[in-house]
């Protein structure tokens, strides 16, 4: 049987391929304003990379903030069930999984059978999401792939009080007046989002292990941040990024 799932995202479009429970084909695009567009080109990479037609394919979920716009299906499945089935595909024993988007972060408890027993959403604030690092990076600037190395290099652990990410902004200005060096602020910038990652992770219940999910998963300095305030070391998939879609085409066996 082969499946497909879609990821759309706020930032991008994910797509993964999946034949007898083996991924052959995966492709991520931004997703731009025309998200229908985004998503046909991304499933043509996809498509490609496999070496099938979509004609070949026998089911398409979607999921993600844009999954009811899609031109290819209208099945779908929540952000925290693609999110925990993806998980428990790669990771059985994972039973907590904290997914850090651009726009939204979420922590989900999950069984051993990739169920969801709880979650927590933040939604409301860019301060825990992939966008505040984008912002704080560019008040530093540095790029997105920057800050978080950059952050390593910290001598000094200085703390940022504003939980608003604008306000931090301003706050982050004072610290450059202040000559301080950029290693510093950009640990304190990561500190800051782990905090209140972990404090989100925390209602919906944390038990080990623990994997990180989404784009902000390939930040080293958010990931430092994170293992020192879970007092662990969290499990971050290869590609942390395809594992909604992924989870979405497992879904696709299932509907």
């Amino acid at each position: 049987m082969i499946t497909a799932g879609i990821d759309c995202g706020a930032k991008t479009v994910k797509v993964v391929i999946l034949k007898d429970d083996k991924v052959i084909g995966k492709a991520i695009i931004p997703a731009g304003i025309d998200t229908k567009k985004a998503s046909e080109e991304a499933f043509e990479e996809a498509l490609k990379e496999a070496g099938i037609k979509k004609e070949d394919i026998d089911k398409i979920v979607a999921t993600g903030a844009g999954r009811a716009d899609q031109p290819f299906t209208k099945d779908s499945v929540t952000e925290v069930s693609a999110d925990a089935k993806g998980i428990n595909f790669l990771y059985p024993n994972v039973h907590t999984v904290i997914d850090v988007g651009a726009e939204e972060s979420r922590a989900i408890r999950v069984d051993g059978k990739g169920m969801v027993m709880d979650f927590a959403v933040n939604e409301k604030c860019a301060a825990g999401s992939g966008a505040f690092i984008e912002a704080m990076a560019r008040a530093l600037e540095v790029t997105v792939e920057e800050i978080g190395p950059l952050s390593l290099q910290y001598k000094q652990e200085i703390a940022m009080n504003a939980q608003c990410a604008v306000f931090a902004e301003s706050e982050l200005v004072t610290l450059v007046h202040q000559q301080t060096p950029k290693p510093d602020m950009a640990r304190a910038i990561h500190a800051g989002i782990s905090d209140r990652i972990v404090s989100m992770a925390r209602r919906a219940g944390l038990e080990p292990d623990i994997a990180v999910i989404g784009g902000v998963a390939k930040n080293p300095g958010f990931i430092d941040c994170l293992n020192k305030d879970l007092n662990t070391k969290v499990i971050v998939p290869d590609d942390p990024e395809f594992v909604g879609a992924l989870g979405a085409a497992i879904a696709a066996k299932e509907i």
